[in-house]
């Protein structure tokens, strides 16, 4: 591991053991985080965005999940092996989470002072009158109009996004290495949908914080990310700079992607392309090529065995049997 990798995720497996079967939630993710980097996870609903950044935490259920292998190196040390007690060392303190929905994040029946003051005091040693001090100062930091009154409010009291704005100032409250960011803008309309995004950007840059932004939306990740991987059926099938991907995708899962996203810069006369097809279910996944049923370029071998990865330089990898052995 370079000097400059804070997190680097080897070969992870998150599994959960369902009366139908086993559902390989996220099976064999790699990816590497670099310091002060923005990292994209991009993929459709249920592709193991998610999942994957709760394994990197611990947050599994258990049952019926399970971490089933794999790695997470953070700071020299693989987080997987760790006992409850040292991993609540690392969460919230070192690596902070934003969890998809501000509505139920938040404890209805806590004030918002409470709340974070407890997440201070237990991280960063502070006494109460200290950590609620900082307390301000973060949500001031996030944009919350007079934070020394809305701080003793309950979260009722504040609209969607300005929970949201909570959600974040409570994750970068404990000044932690890494922010993930798991779809913060879910549920949000578009003005404000812009704004927290802009948020995250700017306190990561002024914090030297690392992001790992989980979204479905091409749109986010050009504007945001340095690097990209994009995942279907719990696999990473393409990772690459967001320059790259965006002006060269291989895979042509991520072709489909980028054709489906609306162009303002092309004429109205023609329907918006969509992937035709599902997603697969996941459970017992025969090892094959997930996308293959849904490929426009599918060959023999893409139904009886999965693609290796093929490393096209630069950091750029696929899974494909366009780039693999089957070219």
């Amino acid at each position: 591991m370079t000097d400059d990798v804070i997190l680097q995720v080897k070969d992870l497996k998150a599994y959960f053991k369902l009366d139908e079967g086993l559902l390989k939630a996220v099976d064999g993710v790699s990816f590497d985080l670099r310091k002060g980097e923005t990292l994209g996870i991009v993929g459709e609903s249920g592709s193991g965005k998610s999942v994957t950044n709760l394994a990197i935490m611990k947050l599994i259920p258990t049952p019926p999940g399970r971490i089933a292998g794999g790695q997470v190196i953070f700071d020299g040390k693989d987080l997987i092996p760790m006992n409850d007690n040292e991993i609540r060392q690392i969460r919230g303190n070192k690596i902070s989470m934003i969890f998809q929905d501000p509505m139920t994040s938040l404890n209805p029946f806590l004030r918002i002072s409470t709340q974070m003051v407890e997440t201070i005091v237990l991280h960063q040693g502070l006494d109460k009158k200290a950590a609620k001090e900082k307390a301000i100062e973060m949500l001031k930091l996030a944009g919350i109009p007079a934070p020394e009154n809305r701080i003793d409010q309950y979260p009722h009291q504040f609209s969607g996004g300005m929970r949201q704005r909570v959600m974040i100032a409570m994750a970068l409250s404990c000044n932690p290495e890494i922010l993930i960011a798991d779809e913060p803008t879910t549920a949000l309309d578009v003005t404000i949908q812009a704004q927290i995004l802009e948020l995250i950007n700017e306190l990561s840059q002024r914090l030297g914080t690392a992001v790992i932004l989980i979204t479905h939306s091409l749109g986010v990740v050009a504007g945001m990310c340095d690097n990209i991987c994009v995942m279907y059926a719990g696999r990473v099938v393409e990772k690459g700079s967001a320059d790259e991907i965006f002006a060269d995708p291989k895979h042509p899962y991520t072709v489909g992607l980028i054709k489906s996203v609306p162009r303002l810069d092309k004429e109205n006369k023609q329907r918006l392309y969509s992937i035709p097809g599902q997603p697969p279910n996941v459970i017992n996944l025969p090892e094959c090529c997930p996308f293959f049923p849904r490929c426009d370029r599918a060959m023999d071998i893409c139904k009886s065995k999965y693609p290796p990865v093929a490393d096209l330089g630069n950091g750029r990898t696929v899974s494909c049997w366009l780039y693999g052995e089957g070219k």
